[in-house]
């Protein structure tokens, strides 16, 4: 019975401080782009849009450790691990970049007052979760058979690119610009949960790194060596906010049809990295179901909505990562308690002050590299090049991200560098910001495609990509918009016509062209055994 089994082991204590790093990383981030980008009241995001966000991820993380602990009690086995939940990176920048921050500013330019428009941005916020959830839950019942559809693959690949790439990279940056000390913590994780080392002290080694890297800055940016900009943060005094369910969202709903083009593929990036994330907990040796994890993550991103919050929960991808930490069921309960309480007594907005970015990175990037070598080691060799090839539409989002800031290239030359070149061809920009948008389901499908071509499935990779064509006519994937909307193919009008219209015929021509050589006499002779 799982009343036998222990809720706590060592591992927990990695996994629990991993975990609440990842969550407060992106509340961080959320809370610097809005309060320091858009000029947003900081007492709306702590004390109204942390709450019930912070709830979400409670009540996603309870149901995750009682499924980990049903799966341990049916199979027997004490090294079932939970499935991490929290908040999703890449939605959360576009919510904070591409939704939240525009929409304050739109309000005021209405004639709301700051704090008006902060309300209505806060309603909208709530009301967008409430949309992605229940997209989310009506896709959920597909997950199976997207599971049974698609090669392992085309699953992991799509993952380890974003896992190398916004994973990796981003936070890699992050920490470096304050050198000494995300350098040390960097080197500081990796020793001790890459190379296995060991430490003079019998504390965990995260929870070591964390706390070395952090006063390491503090000391540092006292002596007056740390990197520029060094500043100590305002002690922030505990408040109860308790997330009590709302109704407010209703009063957002309308504000939110504009934003339906981002929103509705925001909710479905979430379907298909959640299915990911369910194969590769099932490669590491954890079989969930993934129709099961799928409505937890629906489920908890509504109650967050509910409740107040703007940031849609996920099963994050690193399972395997909490895995070889040694994490069992224990530390996603800890998480959950932490993060939920946390965030009703403000403690959580405290430490989002407190901690330095330097200091979450890192750990960010150590869960990125185990889950992409986790995805060579859990698919075949002759698989490999293709799941390299899924990884470059993870680049393109990442270079959308960065020159898209308006701090690095003002609106109106984004706007001219996407209508116009210098060379033939498309724009330049324009090629990678729509190759970058619905980068998942791209990357999804280029490496299924391949992986199909290696196994001398010829009509299966044909299959692949006409519905690439298929998704790319509404703008699912490769949307010809900057913010990555969808649209119907008939409204485009001029340059942006001219691109989606080439990236569908190039998906058709590929796909005609598999067709044709699946006619071959020896085409279908196997290459390699699918999974």
């Amino acid at each position: 019975m799982t009343s036998s089994r222990r809720w706590f082991v060592a591992g927990d204590l990695n996994g629990f401080f991993g975990l609440v790093v990842d969550n407060l990383s992106i509340l961080g981030f959320i809370a610097a782009a809005l309060i320091g980008i858009f000029g947003f009241p900081a007492e709306v995001v702590y004390a109204r849009m942390f709450p019930g966000t912070a709830f979400g991820v409670l009540v996603g993380n309870l149901i995750y450790t009682a499924m980990a602990r049903r799966l341990a009690a049916r199979t027997g086995r004490d090294d079932v691990t939970a499935m991490p939940l929290g908040l999703d990176a890449p939605t959360s920048i576009g919510m904070a970049l591409l939704v939240l921050g525009p929409a304050f500013v739109a309000f005021k330019q209405q004639g709301l007052d700051e704090h008006a428009a902060a309300i209505a941005t806060w309603q909208l916020g709530m009301a967008s979760l409430m949309v992605m959830g229940a997209l989310k839950f009506v896709l959920s019942f597909a997950g199976d058979a997207v599971t049974r559809l698609i090669p392992r693959a085309g699953l992991l690949g799509s993952i380890a690119g974003i896992a190398l790439v916004l994973m990796g990279f981003l936070p890699l940056v992050e920490a470096l610009r304050s050198p000494v000390v995300g350098f040390v913590t960097l080197g500081l994780l990796l020793y001790v949960l890459i190379a296995k080392g060991r430490l003079p002290v019998k504390l965990p080694g995260v929870f070591v790194a964390f706390v070395f890297g952090t006063v390491l800055y503090y000391v540092l940016g006292a002596a007056g060596l740390g990197a520029p900009g060094f500043r100590w943060p305002q002690l922030a005094p505990l408040q109860l906010h308790l997330p009590w369910p709302t109704l407010g969202f209703v009063e957002g709903l309308p504000a939110t049809v504009p934003y339906l083009p981002l929103l509705l593929p925001f909710g479905l990036l979430m379907v298909v990295g959640g299915i990911n994330v369910s194969e590769s907990a099932r490669a590491a040796g954890d079989d969930y179901r993934t129709r099961d994890i799928l409505l937890a993550e629906a489920f908890s991103t509504l109650i967050a909505g509910v409740c107040g919050g703007v940031a849609q929960t996920t099963p994050y991808i690193g399972q395997p990562a909490y895995k070889h930490m040694g994490a069992r069921s224990g530390y996603t309960l800890l998480t959950g308690l932490f993060i939920g309480i946390g965030g009703m007594l403000g403690l959580v907005s405290g430490l989002v002050q407190w901690l330095p970015l330097a200091v979450l990175a890192p750990i960010i990037v150590y869960v990125a590299l185990d889950i992409t070598t986790q995805a060579f080691q859990a698919t075949p060799r002759e698989h490999a090049a293709a799941m390299v090839l899924g990884f470059l539409p993870s680049v393109a989002y990442m270079l959308s991200i960065k020159l898209g800031n308006p701090a690095w290239i003002p609106p109106q030359h984004f706007a001219e560098l996407m209508a116009a070149g210098d060379s033939p061809g498309l724009p330049e920009m324009a090629v990678i910001v729509t190759l970058g948008n619905g980068f998942i389901i791209t990357a999804m499908i280029w490496t299924s495609a391949v992986a199909a071509m290696v196994d001398r499935r010829l009509l299966r990779a044909a299959a692949f990509l006409f519905a690439g064509a298929v998704l790319a006519l509404f703008g699912i994937i490769h949307s010809v918009h900057p913010q990555g909307g969808i649209y119907l193919p008939w409204t485009l009008q001029g340059l942006p016509s001219v691109i989606a219209w080439q990236f569908i015929g190039a998906y058709l021509a590929l796909a005609t062209l598999m067709a044709l050589l699946s006619l071959q006499r020896d085409a279908s002779k196997p290459g390699t055994a699918v999974r």
